[in-house]
């Protein structure tokens, strides 16, 4: 039979309700911290990649546009720079 020295038990206690107290206030933090982040980030407006791959197709499409109108408007001003 073993004899339990009340000392050696009061220290086991005591240690175990410090993990399970640093336990809690780890898990207490990372809360703290998700929910922070979340208020951080939850104004910021974020596009998906799909919304820039199609804003980016759209801006190359306008941009071949533009070099046509421009090829044109100097055609044009070419003509009338002859005419006068």
């Amino acid at each position: 039979m073993q004899s339990e020295n009340p000392i050696i038990a009061d220290f086991v206690k005591i240690a175990n309700s410090a993990a399970g107290t640093l336990a809690g206030m780890g898990r207490e933090a990372r809360e703290q911290t998700r929910a922070r982040m979340a208020e951080a980030l939850g104004g910021l407006d974020f596009v998906s990649r799909e919304e820039f791959d199609a804003v980016k197709d759209m801006a190359g499409i306008a941009r071949e546009k533009v070099e046509i109108l421009e090829a044109k408007l100097a055609a044009l001003e070419a003509k009338l720079a002859d005419k006068l």
